[in-house]
């Protein structure tokens, strides 16, 4: 199933894709794709719908219908670093001995078709395209043979990123990631029994349709099972919360010389049955 959120910033509902690539409205059966609507039971109840017969909501996603954050109410955007041991090479680091958290503040989250907006004085904006994890059941000190039951789907994220601010200005990487707009999320968060095999799922990136970034999760140092275990002995997880599992090489920080967003070129991205995300880089006033 392909949940969603469609409406104005703020004010989205919930919804589903039916086959016909139409949202259908779940307001009826769930007041938001959030929280404890994402727990075993919930999800299997909205399975058990017949989608066609709920409501059609007017215009086409993506187009003339907007689709927010295909999650709400998130408690924790956690990300990982370093963890496609190409990107390590092209940033010229190691691969670490065990996962890199950092974290995104919420605040960043943004629709799939949002503008990315520049921050005040940057000179060193990139992208970076990654798998997303949403947890369904929560808990801490999860066992990694058990993990995938604590996922209720998978999404695209764009881990938008200030690179001085990451890297040269003192602290931590958080500085860097979690500026308005540095959170597009969706533009559906697809089920795991939709997703065959979410080891070797291509994802890839283009700036003004130039492909940057054309990868494999295959080729993740740390597979989600470990990812969600690990993560989980530092935190509890919620319903909710989100884990960004990393990039593959590709990023405009690699390039020689470095590409840094610009106002007004237009980032397109992707994951395999994942749906597609397309921004519009703006510049701060």
């Amino acid at each position: 199933m392909k949940l969603l959120r469609h409406g104005p910033r703020g004010q989205e509902k919930p919804g589903c894709l039916d086959g016909e690539g139409r949202v259908r409205d779940l307001s009826a059966h769930v007041a938001d794709i959030a929280g404890a609507a994402l727990l075993p039971d919930a999800i299997a109840g909205l399975k058990a719908l017949d989608v066609n017969s709920l409501p059609v909501v007017t215009g086409t996603p993506q187009d003339d219908l907007r689709l927010g954050p295909c999650v709400g109410q998130v408690g924790k955007f956690i990300c990982i670093g370093l963890n496609y041991a190409d990107h390590a090479a092209e940033s010229g680091l190691e691969v670490p001995p065990e996962p890199v958290i950092f974290n995104k503040w919420t605040s960043a989250i943004s629709g799939p078709d949002d503008d990315i907006l520049i921050p005040r004085g940057s000179t060193k904006t990139d992208w970076e395209v990654e798998l997303g994890v949403v947890i369904g059941q929560g808990g801490a000190y999860i066992d990694e043979a058990d993990a995938m039951n604590h996922v209720a789907g998978f999404c695209v994220i764009n881990d938008v990123s200030e690179r001085e601010y990451q890297i040269e200005r003192a602290g931590t990487w958080d500085k860097g990631k979690g500026c308005d707009t540095f959170g597009p999320t969706g533009p559906w968060l697809v089920t795991p029994d939709e997703i065959a095999n979410h080891n070797a799922l291509g994802l890839w990136l283009e700036v003004d349709g130039k492909r940057y970034q054309d990868g494999s999760t295959a080729t993740m140092v740390y597979k989600v099972p470990h990812l969600i275990a690990y993560c989980s002995q530092f935190m509890s997880l919620q319903p909710g919360d989100i884990i960004s599992t990393g990039t593959p090489p590709g990023v405009g920080m690699g390039q020689r010389p470095p590409h840094y967003l610009k106002g007004g070129e237009v980032l397109r991205l992707g994951i395999d049955g994942l749906g597609v995300q397309t921004q519009t880089v703006k510049t701060s006033a």
